[in-house]
């Protein structure tokens, strides 16, 4: 068996300008955002990012690093429209396809099974069909002859998810209320690479949970990498809640100006630093 620990910089370091990265979590809810912020680290862009949208996809947009975006939604959850986000959409400086949630899901079972599309209802006498013209329609081979959307697989070159516990072999662990489709991260994708909360031993998985919680396989990850709280200012429950006076911050600040001060000191435990600092401030 391998040991697949990395860093958030060796990780960063596998992915390249261009390529289709997949990433993990659901709004302000357990997103990798150490590994984003790895991301932004770099000089990595041209980006097409598939995410169930939080402040992971609001960062890599207000930093110029997205070519083209699809999602559902980019929410901050208590904040319904990230702002960051929209302001680079309002902006044009990227692509947008956007799907019906259950559109998505199903595009991630499709690549997930190496199938190059899924047929589903969900889509069907709405404007999804308007605004993304490239989707197609299918007819039921049997005697129903349904009309289904064909929803094209959501392949990845890489996934970036974070869970709460995990081993060194890439088994990981969920232990909130949600697993928020990461397995279907990794598994459409050709690499994936998980963050965690903790790093345990095998052994010690199976007795933080029930065997259900046992999200992600080995066979599907890449790289494993130990980052305690490196989903800030998200929620990984039930590790910590969401950040919601950091996040009234994020939304409020003008990118160049909260870039520079919590992003520019050069690593995580800079970042945390910072945060940790503004936190005193505020008592």
């Amino acid at each position: 068996m391998t040991d697949k620990t990395m860093t958030p910089d060796e990780v960063v370091g596998q992915l390249r300008s261009g390529m289709t990265l997949g990433i993990g979590g659901w709004g302000a809810r357990r997103k990798p955002m150490a590994l984003v912020r790895a991301l932004l680290r770099s000089e990595i862009t041209d980006l097409t990012v598939v995410s169930y949208g939080g402040p992971d996809v609001g960062v890599l947009a207000a930093a110029g690093r997205i070519r083209r975006l699809v999602a559902p939604f980019v929410t901050l959850d208590s904040i319904p429209l990230e702002p960051h986000f929209r302001a680079a959409r309002e902006s044009g400086a990227f692509a947008l396809t956007e799907y019906d949630e259950a559109m998505f899901m199903w595009g991630l079972h499709a690549a997930a099974n190496r199938l190059p599309f899924l047929p589903v209802r969900a889509g069907l006498g709405s404007d999804v069909m308007r605004i993304n013209p490239e989707l197609r329609t299918v007819t039921s081979p049997y005697a129903d002859g349904e009309e289904l959307v064909a929803v094209p697989a959501l392949r990845m070159d890489a996934a970036l998810v974070h869970l709460n516990r995990a081993d060194r072999l890439g088994n990981a662990q969920y232990l909130g209320p949600d697993p928020y489709f990461d397995d279907l991260f990794c598994e459409a994708a050709d690499a994936a690479y998980v963050s965690c909360e903790q790093l345990v031993e095998t052994a010690e998985l199976s007795k933080a949970g029930p065997p259900q919680s046992l999200l992600v396989s080995r066979h599907s990850v890449t790289g494993v990498v130990e980052t305690p709280n490196g989903a800030h200012f998200t929620s990984c429950a039930p590790d910590y809640g969401r950040d919601e006076a950091f996040q009234k911050l994020y939304a409020a600040t003008p990118w160049p100006e909260f870039s520079a001060r919590f992003l520019s000191g050069g690593g995580e435990h800079a970042y945390q630093s910072a945060v940790r600092a503004w936190h005193e401030e505020q008592r």
